[in-house]
């Protein structure tokens, strides 16, 4: 089992591997629900640790329609991460109808070849997961992260229970959403693949003065707190998880 840390910054990144997580996924946009990081980010990031890192290859927040512009973003991007050392990429695209767009996300995965692909929570968008689970495993994505089409991984886990059944290891299924300590073994004992979490904790600002007048942010409450990863957060889903002695 295997636990798989959102990061939005180095810092994250770096308290992640050092509480032990076995994947990182890199974001930008917090506040967008993930976006693709900057080159910087990266960069550093890849430089920093060495368990695996998979970036997030989305141009904007908001649904996952994307315009031919928005796409060739989409391709550039693939490109600058696997050639500053992403391990894999994550991604997604769906059709107006709801389904999964089997053409564009295919050759997005096909760019990104030979490094494996994760489908994001676009599928959690879809009007259908048994036919988008089918979908993403014609397209040769290696998982799918999804919180069971609910709001959390934990009121999805019924779906998530059945979506693990119907892959029968032909794609990984990724919970995330809310993952935490208290519910990481309910998630566990669906038959997910592996667990997806932010570990997020709240950091103040350690602005002085504080200007009351202006806001920078469209959808932060304020300028003058941020998200790390938490690495006690962390440590309480991993140590959940059973050792290969006792598994």
């Amino acid at each position: 089992m295997l636990i798989e840390i959102c990061a939005y910054s180095l810092n994250s990144c770096l308290t992640a591997q050092r509480s032990g997580a076995g994947r990182i996924e890199l974001c930008g946009g917090l506040a967008e629900g993930g976006t693709t990081p900057s080159a910087g980010l990266i960069q550093l990031a890849r430089q920093n640790v060495t368990i695996p890192l998979y970036v997030m290859i989305r141009p904007r927040g908001g649904d996952f329609l994307y315009s031919e512009t928005e796409l060739a973003v989409m391709k550039a991007d693939i490109q600058l991460a696997k050639a500053l050392g992403a391990d894999g990429l994550v991604l997604g695209v769906l059709q107006a109808d709801g389904t999964v767009n089997e053409t564009q996300t295919r050759q997005l995965i096909e760019l990104a070849n030979p490094l494996p692909v994760t489908f994001h929570r676009a599928f959690d968008m879809t009007r259908d997961p048994l036919e988008a689970l089918e979908a993403i495993i014609r397209m040769g994505a290696v998982r799918i992260l999804t919180s069971g089409q609910q709001q959390t991984a934990e009121s999805g886990v019924e779906t998530l229970r059945q979506l693990a059944q119907a892959a029968a290891g032909r794609i990984e299924i990724m919970a995330g959403a809310g993952v935490n300590g208290q519910n990481a073994q309910l998630l566990i004992d669906a038959g997910v693949s592996s667990l997806h979490l932010s570990g997020g904790q709240k950091e103040d600002s350690g602005m002085v003065f504080r200007q009351p007048s202006v806001s920078m942010a469209s959808v932060q409450p304020n300028e003058y707190e941020y998200i790390e990863a938490n690495e006690a957060k962390i440590r309480a889903v991993i140590s959940i998880i059973p050792t290969k002695e006792e598994s």
